[in-house]
């Protein structure tokens, strides 16, 4: 079963349990689906949904940063229900030691040589671990990968 197919059997669970926070959530996930679908005219895949679900979760780890710093702790409760419920339809996280042999492999095949040849390791990197790393945590890896020993 598709992650979209997924998504709209636990709304209809959701439904039934009447867990009104997470059918919420839920049909955030769909909106922004549809909303895409219907822009760009094609029919969402699951890395599509990952992009998708993964944008939504940084925008809550956003908001619930300026919440609280603005000290409205009920509302970054709300974005924090959301984000746990996005988190669910992320794929698994990757180990450090797996993200560093996926940066090494990378730095190898694309034969970087220096800092100026980020964008080409990063272009080879960022498809394989879209969804399952941090990529600001990748980039600096990256970054370290290439630059000169001192």
């Amino acid at each position: 079963m598709g992650l979209k197919a997924q998504i709209t059997e636990d709304m209809k669970t959701a439904m039934r349990a009447k867990e009104a926070g997470r059918l919420a959530t839920i049909r955030l996930i769909l909106a922004e689906i549809k909303r895409k679908e219907v822009d760009e005219q094609i029919e969402v895949d699951d890395a599509q949904t990952v992009a998708i679900v993964e944008k939504m979760i940084k925008q809550r780890k956003d908001s619930i940063t300026q919440f609280e710093a603005g000290g409205r702790a009920d509302l970054a409760d709300i974005e924090k229900a959301e984000l746990a419920v996005l988190s669910a339809y992320m794929p698994a996280g990757l180990s450090d030691e797996e993200i560093a042999a996926e940066v090494a492999a990378a730095v190898a095949a694309s034969g970087a040589s220096g800092p100026q040849d980020m964008g080409k390791v990063m272009g080879i990197v960022k498809p394989k671990l879209a969804g399952r790393a941090d990529m600001t945590v990748v980039s600096a890896l990256v970054k370290k990968a290439l630059s000169p020993a001192a």
